[in-house]
């Protein structure tokens, strides 16, 4: 899958996982080999900053309950409110995802390690897959993410479970991907899953 033209120097890979599969543990470790990485989510928050105009557009639509006192984005409040309303999900993807798809080609074609990985819970959901030649999905059984998610953001089951919904099922990410990174043990495991596939990418870009 390759769809910017723009050639970057780096072969842009797509790494993703369900919610606590351990997509950032991951990323640490791939970032620890020298290979630079552009997060979704980050640049998501960027564009979202205070000044930005799809902050001011976001405060029209949803009034000023989706500020803070200090004039940030309230997360959790809009969080909560588009998990309750695909409509209103709808309308925030539509404003956001172009921007964020911007700045990704930009981040991507910056990049200079053999290869940069583009980091996204939701890379074949949002179609950012399509930025990417290849991908990495991090797995582990849905009761494990459940339980790390719990334990990572103090989330209650439901609001966990929600998130899932919105996310492509295990088995259909795991039919997309390149790469599987087994994510189902402890962090030693993870190091040495990691481990595995970059040697796999670097001796697939090597002439």
């Amino acid at each position: 899958m390759t769809i910017n033209t723009a050639q970057p120097s780096s072969i842009p890979i797509g790494l993703t996982g369900g919610i606590g599969s351990g997509k950032s543990a991951a990323a640490t470790l791939f970032e620890q080999r020298g290979i630079e990485t552009v997060d979704a989510d980050v640049l998501a928050r960027e564009v979202v900053m205070p000044g930005q105009p799809a902050l001011k557009r976001i405060a029209e639509h949803f009034g000023p309950t989706v500020l803070n006192s200090d004039g940030s984005l309230n997360r959790t409040w809009l969080r909560q409110h588009i998990f309750a309303d695909d409509q209103e999900r709808l309308w925030l993807e539509g404003l956001l995802h172009p921007l964020i798809r911007q700045l990704t080609v930009e981040r991507l074609a910056q990049a200079q390690s053999p290869y940069v990985l583009l980091v996204s819970p939701l890379l074949f959901e949002s179609g950012q897959a399509q930025l990417v030649q290849q991908s990495i999905v991090v797995d582990a059984p849905e009761e494990t993410q459940v339980q790390r998610a719990s334990q990572r953001d103090i989330n209650t089951h439901d609001q966990i479970k929600a998130v899932m919904s919105k996310q492509w099922p295990r088995r259909r990410r795991l039919e997309h991907a390149d790469y599987i990174i087994d994510n189902a043990g402890d962090l030693q495991q993870l190091q040495l899953e990691v481990a595995r596939v970059h040697a796999l990418l670097m001796a697939s870009i090597s002439p």
